[in-house]
């Protein structure tokens, strides 16, 4: 009894975490994760330079902003895609120059169009 109850644990704790978290690089500054849903880039960038380079990134993949907030801590630009899927993308400052990034998109994430946008932001840095 006690084998069949630890083996169902088991089960579903691997369903959940299961698949939920891809590192892609190392610790430190250019660290990418795609950790349930959200994709979260570490930039060697203030977060003012993040902030543009975001704008700029989402004008040329043509989402268009609904919702922009920022001040020296951080920052959040909200879009939806053609899809009508929400796009969010938030900045916090860990150091003065180092930024970390959360890009969500809808509810469960879509870590293609994600990193689509990771790239383009890296680009325009």
């Amino acid at each position: 009894m006690k084998k069949m109850m630890f083996a169902m644990v088991l089960s579903v704790l691997a369903l959940v975490a299961g698949g939920c978290i891809v590192v892609a690089a190392g610790a430190g500054a250019g660290t990418v994760a795609y950790v349930r849903g959200d994709l979260e880039p570490t930039f060697e960038a203030s977060v003012d330079k993040v902030y543009d380079a975001t704008l700029k990134s989402m004008e040329q993949l043509e989402l268009m902003p609904t919702q922009k907030n920022k001040d020296s801590l951080g920052s959040e630009i909200i879009a939806r895609t053609s899809a009508d899927k929400k796009v969010t993308i938030k900045t916090t400052r860990v150091a003065e120059n180092l930024t970390k990034v959360s890009i969500r998109i809808g509810i469960f994430g879509d870590e293609s169009l994600s990193r689509a946008i990771h790239d383009k932001i890296k680009t325009n840095l």
